[in-house]
């Protein structure tokens, strides 16, 4: 899933693509090193950033959504927490919704999800953005009470999960997110992506977005996101191997061989 964010202030490539144009020419750089999904957001999810409202981020992405439409049949998702939204990129042609707060900001999400039958991706939070911080500078770890952060986020995407069922999603329609970054610390980021087979057992197919995030920076020490790609490269080669499905990135192609090359090297190992 390549990374294309429509946003002045997204934490790694905010303002990049602020016009149409140029934001499907980065569709098609994304497609061409290999995306099998193009995931447009019109808001910021970095702690601290500004809440966008819904005209405003229909009017950021639905000119794109439709252009990378007419020049290509790739899975569109679009990344917002709003229904309106969410109808609006699906009718100018995208697949998949991207929910980050897993339809707990807007009711009528989960319900345009049943009606449409389209595909929903799911994430664990613990708070919006505006009320978040950086993985790196909680002073104190972040509570997910006495059985760890694995399983509150296994039991909260279970719950989840369960509640868009009871709408009328199929469960076909549903991968799930455990939102590294979101609401965790470093060690709590790092525990999710170890013990990731936990969220697996949920049955859904799981989407990791580590890209160059700030608990990368944190353990290797390599500063800011231009500066972590090495990082988020290892953690998608461990996700992959604890079962992830979907890999949300910014550099595609780095991604997709790093995984290229841990696929090659399992299928020469004896029983691979």
């Amino acid at each position: 899933m390549g990374i294309l964010n429509v946003t002045p202030d997204s934490f790694h490539d905010g303002g990049l693509y602020a016009t149409t144009e140029a934001a499907v020419d980065q569709a098609m750089i994304l497609l061409d090193e290999g995306a099998d999904i193009i995931d447009v957001g019109g808001e910021s999810t970095r702690p601290g950033a500004e809440r966008i409202d819904p005209e405003e981020q229909i009017r950021r992405t639905r000119d794109v959504i439709q252009g990378i439409r007419s020049r290509s049949d790739v899975v569109i998702s679009i990344d917002t927490t709003r229904s309106e939204v969410a109808r609006a990129g699906l009718d100018a042609g995208a697949d998949v919704v991207n929910d980050v707060s897993a339809g707990t900001e807007d009711d009528e999400l989960l319900e345009l999800v049943a009606e449409r039958g389209c595909g929903v991706v799911l994430m664990h939070r613990v708070c919006p953005p505006e009320r978040d911080s950086w993985s790196d500078q909680y002073p104190s770890e972040p509570d997910f009470g006495p059985e760890g952060v694995v399983e509150s986020v296994r039991a909260h995407l279970e719950e989840r999960v369960r509640l868009a069922v009871s709408i009328g999603v199929s469960a076909e329609q549903i991968l799930l997110d455990p939102g590294l970054g979101f609401g965790k610390s470093v060690r709590q980021n790092l525990r999710l992506l170890e013990d990731l087979p936990r969220v697996l057992q949920l049955g859904r197919p799981v989407l990791i977005g580590a890209s160059r995030k700030s608990f990368i920076g944190a353990v290797t020490g390599s500063g800011g996101p231009e500066s972590r790609l090495p990082g988020s490269l290892a953690s998608a080669v461990l996700a992959v191997e604890r079962g992830a499905r979907v890999l949300r990135c910014h550099d595609v192609r780095e991604t997709r061989e790093a995984i290229l090359f841990q696929q090659a090297l399992v299928a020469s190992l004896p029983g691979g």
